[in-house]
């Protein structure tokens, strides 16, 4: 074991968030590249790049669940995680260098399309990112103890992998988003698979086996309950991808505000429900499930924006040609990922040691739906577009940092793995109704400034539904809270 992990000094809690810093980038690239290149390069149509970034949240539904269920079960080359991290790296690179060869694996392959093609190249570069993104944030989670320490772990490895973040949108402002596809491939490479190679991981963790391994995990049963705050967006996606796959073409958004209702019945049901018991073990997870509800309403929001600025971009600045364009909303996304490389250690992290964590990210989402409204009301120049960038990096920078200290605090560490990929449901369902419904709505209206309108709703209602969630015990005010040690 190096020195500097039996300190846990700040260099090795460093080291510990470069893996996910490597998936984080390779998001970056995806975010800043993907969109950009079937719009300008392949002409694909608004419903179409909706359909394929529809693949992220598939390839999430089945890696990062599977993945934790796995890596808590078992312990080869040394590691639980490190084996995940390792393999998702390697093919995350090589995915990443599919992008730009879209076209030219379509013509090799005789398809007069490039959709199915893109659909399959975005699949497997998601699928590979969830392969290792599960187990590069559970090991934080099985390195650290409860309390400032791992909320300290978490904030930092938003601060470092946002900070790449920014790098990554930088690149694709200074230069353009192909150069950003090769630098991501190499940093990707070297993140994912040299620190697992450096980092010990403990085989035994509370709750674990003898032998190092977390006991079975709830039945299907038990686990579609803790889901409940979920069902209506689970049901949505089943019934749209339906339509979608047999080529049924609905005239009217009855399913979609069916589903809404349900949504919002559900939440309703989930945040006034109280808890029965203290345990882990209890059969319903109470304060978890609101986990789950508060922060999917997060993910519409921001899912929204990423999908579909594009097109937000294209409508207020129509004299923009592709590679203005791709330029403004490089530096957007550069503006955001600045805000929320330096808010989470030196913002949020002080500011949960003072106050409970729940109570700043409520804070900071508020102040991010704020921001989405000032888009849609004042953003028509490029000067507004970053000013206000810039108030939904707050909102961010708590969004990718602050739910995984709440969360992990709210379920047995043995099964982090297990909860993690529960907890991704929370993403990854409402990035597919994003991908199915949202972009039937984008397609229609006339003023694709409206996305903002979502994203505003979506982040007030996420900010208002997180103040349900209860502190842990170990969210007690600073003057009464005892220092946390390993």
């Amino acid at each position: 074991m190096l020195a500097m992990q039996r300190r846990m000094s700040r260099p090795f809690l460093t080291l510990m968030t470069l893996p996910a810093t490597a998936m984080g980038f390779a998001l970056s690239v995806q975010i800043s590249a993907l969109s950009w290149i079937l719009t300008t390069r392949y002409g694909l149509h608004i419903d179409e790049i909706g359909l394929v970034w529809a693949a992220g949240p598939l390839a999430g539904i089945i890696g990062q669940l599977l993945i934790g269920v796995i890596s808590d079960q078992v312990w080869f080359w040394n590691g639980r995680r490190r084996p995940f991290i390792v393999i998702g790296g390697l093919l995350s690179a090589g995915m990443i260098l599919a992008l730009p060869s879209i076209g030219l694996i379509s013509h090799a392959l005789g398809f007069e399309s490039v959709l199915g093609v893109a659909i399959t190249v975005a699949l497997a570069l998601d699928l590979s990112i969830n392969v290792s993104f599960n187990p590069t944030r559970a090991i934080i989670t099985d390195l650290t103890c409860e309390g400032a320490m791992r909320t300290s772990g978490y904030t930092l490895m938003q601060t470092v992998s946002g900070t790449f973040g920014v790098l990554a949108y930088a690149i694709g402002a200074l230069w353009d988003n192909y150069v950003l596809i090769y630098v991501g491939a190499v940093l990707v490479l070297l993140f994912s698979v040299l620190p697992p190679l450096l980092i010990e991981e403990p085989r035994q963790l509370p709750g674990t086996t003898p032998g190092g391994v977390a006991a079975p995990g709830p039945g299907l049963v038990r686990l579609m309950r803790v889901l409940l705050p979920l069902w209506g967006l689970l049901a949505y996606d089943l019934i749209a991808a339906s339509f979608r796959i047999v080529g049924y073409q609905r005239q009217d958004l009855t399913l979609e505000c069916l589903c809404a209702v349900a949504t919002v019945v559900l939440l309703l049901i989930t945040l006034t429900a109280r808890d029965r018991g203290t345990e882990f073990v209890r059969e319903d997870l109470v304060e978890f499930r609101k986990v789950l509800a508060a922060h999917s309403f997060s993910w519409i929001g921001v899912q929204t924006m990423f999908v579909y600025m594009f097109a937000f971009v294209q409508y207020r600045f129509p004299s923009l040609g592709p590679i203005a364009g791709g330029q403004l909303l490089s530096l957007s996304f550069f503006v955001l990922s600045a805000v929320g490389a330096v808010m989470p250690v030196f913002v949020l992290e002080p500011l949960s040691r003072r106050y409970s964590q729940v109570s700043v990210h409520a804070a900071c989402l508020a102040l991010m739906a704020a921001g989405f409204a000032g888009v849609y009301l004042w953003g028509r120049s490029p000067g507004a577009i970053y000013a206000l960038m810039a108030l939904l990096g707050v909102g961010w920078a708590a969004i990718v940092s602050l739910p995984f200290a709440i969360m992990s605090q709210r379920v047995e560490q043995a099964r982090i793995g297990l909860y993690m990929g529960v907890f991704n449901l929370s993403v990854v369902l409402p990035q597919l109704v994003v991908s199915l419904g949202v972009g039937v709505f984008v397609g229609r209206v006339a003023d694709k400034g409206s996305i903002f309108l979502v994203g505003a709703a979506a982040l007030a209602l996420s900010a208002v539904a997180w103040l349900f969630v209860r502190r842990a015990g170990h969210e007690q005010p600073a003057a009464t809270r005892g220092s946390a040690t390993h």
